[in-house]
């Protein structure tokens, strides 16, 4: 164990609420570009800005599991960690990010950004609670207040 289970989950939950805040940023510019309200530069340009904070915020997450022994939560990090970086790392020659301007209205990809955020956000909300609980656990694990007898005075806690 190299950080105590509460720091661990409590920085997990923080990172998993940094990611939150971000998706919901995507989802309103990509509803705000639906409804020409932004460009499709500028929309493109605000959401490429953001994969790599939430690439190295899933990344931090998931070896700080890995080197704290928690391995099933690893695991069901991983295929995540596996997607962000293909989708990282596999942008298309000639475009400008994952999110390209001249390809954003072609072949339904507006439709596909907004179904893939909201898939992001299933994930990332159902692991917000995962967290939550093991959060929880960890603080109700052990004995936190020294508790003797009923006659013992606890002056400490």
């Amino acid at each position: 164990m190299i950080l105590a289970e509460t720091l661990l989950f409590s920085l997990a939950l923080v990172d998993i609420c940094g990611i939150l805040f971000v998706l919901v940023y995507y989802i309103i510019t990509l509803s705000d570009l639906e409804c020409d309200y932004l460009n499709a530069q500028e929309c493109c340009d605000n959401l490429n800005y953001w994969l790599l904070p939430k690439y190295i915020a899933h990344c931090f997450v998931t070896f700080l599991l890995l080197i704290n022994g928690q391995i099933l939560l690893f695991l069901f990090n991983l295929p995540m960690f596996i997607w962000l970086t293909f989708e990282y790392f596999t942008v298309p020659r000639g475009n400008s990010g994952a999110y390209d301007p001249a390809e954003i209205y072609n072949r339904g990809q507006l439709k596909k950004h907004l179904r893939d955020v909201m898939i992001y956000i299933i994930y990332y909300l159902l692991f917000f609670f995962i967290y939550v609980y093991c959060f929880i656990l960890a603080l109700l694990k052990g004995d936190p207040i020294n508790r003797g007898s009923d006659d013992d005075i606890v002056t400490e806690i």
